[in-house]
Order: C-alpha cells, then sequence, then structure tokens
C-alpha cells in the first residue's frame, strides 16, 4: 500500500506544485489572521461634536466568532491596510487549501499515490 509520509516534488503535478508554492510564500512571509473587517460609523455623544452634525466617527473593527459568541476588536487607521492584508491572507490561504485538497481528492479516486 502506497502511503508514503513525503512527497517527491518531481511527482506532483504541476498544479499541485503551484498550490504548494503559493501556500509556502504566504506562510512563510506574510501575517495571517482570521476574520473579517467592518467599518462602522458613530456618534461619539458630545454636543458640540461634528458627529451630532452628521460627520460621524469612522471605526474599523476586526471581527470574528471565537468560543461560541462574536468578537470584535479595534484596528487603529495605522494598522488597517495591515491587517486587511492579514485578513486576505488567511482568505487566500483557506482557498488554495481547497484548491489542494480536491487534487488530492482526485488522486485517491484515481487510486494514485
Amino acid at each position: 500500500m502506497p502511503a508514503q509520509g513525503c512527497i517527491v516534488r518531481a511527482a506532483m503535478s504541476q498544479q499541485e506544485r503551484q498550490l504548494r508554492s503559493r501556500l509556502t510564500q504566504i506562510v512563510s512571509g506574510l501575517g495571517i489572521i482570521r476574520g473579517n473587517l467592518l467599518e462602522r460609523e458613530r456618534v461619539c455623544g458630545n454636543p458640540g461634536c461634528r458627529c451630532t452634525r452628521g460627520q460621524k466617527h469612522r471605526g474599523v473593527y476586526l471581527c470574528l466568532r471565537k468560543d461560541g459568541k462574536y468578537r470584535q476588536l479595534y484596528i487603529p487607521k495605522e494598522y488597517e491596510l495591515l491587517v486587511g492584508q492579514w485578513v486576505a491572507n488567511h482568505q487566500q490561504i483557506r482557498q488554495l487549501l481547497k484548491e489542494l485538497g480536491e487534487v488530492y481528492w482526485q488522486k485517491v479516486k484515481q487510486r494514485q499515490g
């Protein structure tokens, strides 16, 4: 039975090599965080503030479900782009894993090692 743990790169299909390479690049060099970014506007309550005249305060929050509860974490303006990229990296990894899983599904289906 060919249940080997080590996979020889030369035996991989081009699609498999590309997916693994893209996964490795993201995981090894970039930040990753699960969640979604949510932009909200709010009124602060200060009677003299511009938000009482319609110019609401903008805030970005990282939202995720953790331990069965929804959690939100405020993201300061200077971190918005960075955290946004981390969220995008996580979503890209999930998609790549889905595609790679399909490659291996086909291998098992065709009884290839």
